[in-house]
């Protein structure tokens, strides 16, 4: 290495990594043994104390001390008797380097929490491969072993190394091992008789079997269990203060933030893989158009696609003239309303525009096998906020044992979806109980909701609309940084440009399905009415006369004694 060379070498680096543990007894002292994981890594071990956790994988950022909590997990298994759920710990990793400081940690660990470690030794057994038994090869281990029987092993990535073992399986940096696939399969099998099996790491590519088997669990597709923590999780729960308090500086807010700056700047291109847990090197389309379009199986007439395109001078137009323009669309979208199947329950969706874009209600219903189908889609061009809140009013009021209505409250939508959440309901963490769900459209969202409508159009457990522009929006997802996005750019002649606007609209609606909401309360026979209404019987009243001409007029007089306005 030159002298001008920024990086450490490898013994300067082992120096400092050894120097880190042997301050670890000085910081147990200064904060106590039961605040010396950080909340992110005690939540990680709380998470596996829990019996119901057989498989957990996490995503984390690069250098957070996951792997030293996971080591304090390792010690109180392996610490334990038999009967108090004590087992056997074995430790993988991609180097040697990584699993020697793992049972380090492990050896500072005991000392912490009073084990009675017999040895802590370096060992050699003999690797066979089946296929090839006259190769028989030897791999370096590490040991500790406790005076409750068990012991904590530190073993080669080679998935042959766990044949025949049993107890707790902890797959570090997993990203990076030749075959976690084969070594999954090797670990698993210790599920039979108790085990447990942990598998974290940093990303490696959208394309890695650690981002694979991420979107499988994200997805629903598998049973596994997980946990994410990213640098800035990592840096709020405490991250920095404990490198201050470890390294003797004095923290402050200011030097927080210039540490994390630089940190993402050393990084750079790199950052968002290494430290926010987003998997690089994707570019690709998130749904294949044969499978879009083998999961487009209804007719127009099954599921309809109303459009609604206003003349651009439509503000100015004087108010009968409005109402009449808009009085058609809203019969023939009632007309589809009073078509649903009164024993399904339905999903609303809802991705707000106004200009350049189409405004996209759209309606699900869910089958009794759970099966998701377009039950109705109301594209939106030149249509104003008032008339669009009009017609999500109608949806909201007339569809059958409506479990749940999303709306995209990124920027303009805010307003729409607070107005609906004051007619039906507003979800939020202190009222659980409503109806309508303000969505902040974000990366993290997309990633904890996209992948299970894939698995939906994988699973053929959703049936849409044929619609060719239906099909653009859903082509036009892109698995961008390794997370499927709405990309910048707009598709489509001038004057009916789209860009992805169906495919938000469906993964609202999705999302909303997937909440169960129910409403608890007695809806009499008989429908008392309105003193609107009683007023249009007695013939009282141009605008309710008009209302038994026009549905549109008959939903304004309705929606003004609902107090929906």
């Amino acid at each position: 290495m030159s002298e001008k060379s920024p990086y450490l070498s490898e013994r300067q680096w082992s120096e400092i990594r050894y120097g880190n543990h042997s301050a670890i007894d000085s910081v147990i002292a200064e904060v106590g043994l039961p605040s010396a994981l950080l909340r992110y890594q005690s939540r990680t071990v709380s998470l596996l104390e829990t019996s119901a956790v057989r498989v957990l994988f996490i995503e984390k950022s690069r250098r957070i001390g996951e792997t030293w909590a996971l080591a304090s997990y390792a010690v109180l298994r392996a610490g334990r008797a038999k009967d108090a759920g004590g087992m056997d710990a074995m430790y993988i990793s991609y180097s040697q380097e990584m699993t020697r400081e793992f049972i380090d940690a492990c050896a500072m660990w005991a000392r912490a929490f009073a084990q009675a470690a017999i040895t802590q030794e370096e060992f050699l057994f003999d690797d066979t491969d089946p296929a090839h038994p006259e190769e028989t090869r030897q791999i370096k281990a590490f040991r500790i072993q406790f005076a409750s029987g068990f012991e904590i092993l530190a073993l080669s990535s080679a998935p042959r190394t766990l044949r025949g073992k049993q107890g707790l399986v902890i797959i570090d940096e997993a990203a990076f091992v030749d075959s976690l696939k084969e070594l999954m399969k090797a670990a698993l099998a210790n599920l039979m008789w108790g085990g447990q099996v942990v598998v974290c790491s940093t990303h490696n590519g959208a394309d890695n079997e650690f981002n694979v088997q991420v979107q499988d669990i994200l997805g629903g597709r598998s049973k596994y269990s997980h946990l994410k923590i990213d640098f800035d999780q990592a840096l709020l729960e405490g991250l920095y203060e404990r490198i201050c308090l470890v390294t003797s500086r004095e923290w402050s807010p200011e030097a927080e933030a210039q540490w994390r700056q630089d940190i993402i700047d050393f990084y750079g291109d790199g950052a968002d893989e290494e430290l926010f847990c987003v998997p690089s090197m994707g570019s690709g389309a998130w749904l294949t158009s044969p499978l879009i379009e083998a999961r487009m199986t209804l007719t127009p007439e099954e599921a309809p696609v109303i459009r609604i395109d206003l003349p651009l001078d439509f503000l100015h137009r004087p108010e009968l003239e409005r109402r009449h323009l808009m009085a058609q669309h809203l019969d023939a979208i009632k007309k589809a309303l009073d078509g649903l199947d009164e024993n399904r329950q339905h999903a609303f969706g809802y991705d707000p525009a106004r200009k350049a874009d189409p405004a996209i209600m759209s309606l699900l219903s869910i089958d009794k096998v759970l099966r998701r189908t377009s039950a109705l889609t109301v594209e939106l061009r030149n249509v104003p906020f008032q008339e669009q809140k009009e017609i999500a009013t109608l949806m909201l009021k007339t569809s059958p044992r409506l479990c749940g209505a999303a709306i995209d409250a990124t920027g303009l939508g805010m307003n729409l979806a607070e107005d609906l959440g004051r007619a039906f309901g507003l979800h939020t963490e202190k009222t659980p109980g409503g109806l309508v769900w303000q969505i902040t459209l974000s990366q993290n969202w997309y990633n904890e909701n996209f992948p299970p409508l894939k698995t939906a159009f994988e699973d053929a457990n959703i049936a849409l609309t044929r619609d060719a522009e239906h099909a653009v929006d859903l082509r036009l997802v892109k698995i961008i940084r390794g997370i499927p996005s709405i990309p910048p750019e707009r598709v489509g002649a001038a004057g009916a440009k789209r860009h992805g606007d169906f495919a938000v609209a469906l993964v609202l609606a999705y999302f909303a399905s997937r909440m169960q909401w129910h409403e608890y309360d007695y809806v009499p026979a008989m429908q008392p009415k309105s003193r609107f209404e009683e007023r249009a019987q007695d013939g009282d009243g141009w605008r309710d006369r008009a209302d038994q001409k026009s549905g549109g007029f008959r939903l304004a007089s309705l929606r003004r004694s609902s107090g929906i306005y």
